[in-house]
């Protein structure tokens, strides 16, 4: 996967398109998923041109990968979903659906979400 610098995700951070950040700092910036899977669903995004996971801990110093990944962890504290349990989802590929070109972590919570996939999934 090659990142592309017009990727929603990269306009969003030069400001392009306007969000409301809920998070920022110098390694992340979280905002609210548009089509929220879960009562609580935001989105977790590295500062930084990195198309997937892979991608972001080849490319990325140990500083900016110890950063972002505790940005995640604090993004949930202030969502209170770490008190009740959350699901980390970062999608990387074509075969997990991954559908833009800039690393990102989905925080899903606010209510049990089952299993880890659903029951349409492990029946192939």
């Amino acid at each position: 996967m090659t990142y592309n610098p017009d990727n929603i995700f990269a306009r969003i951070l030069r400001k392009e398109i306007p969000s409301t950040f809920i998070y920022d700092d110098e390694y992340a910036v979280a905002f609210a998923d548009i089509a929220p899977a879960a009562p609580v669903h935001v989105l977790v995004l590295p500062k930084g041109e990195y198309a997937s996971f892979d991608d972001f801990v080849q490319k990325a110093d140990a500083a900016t990968v110890a950063g972002f990944f505790s940005a995640v962890q604090r993004v949930a504290v202030q969502l209170g979903v770490d008190q009740t349990g959350y699901r980390l989802i970062a999608n990387h590929g074509v075969d997990a659906s991954q559908t833009v070109p800039h690393f990102h972590m989905h925080i899903l919570g606010g209510m049990p979400l089952g299993g880890l996939l659903a029951d349409d999934v492990l029946a192939r």
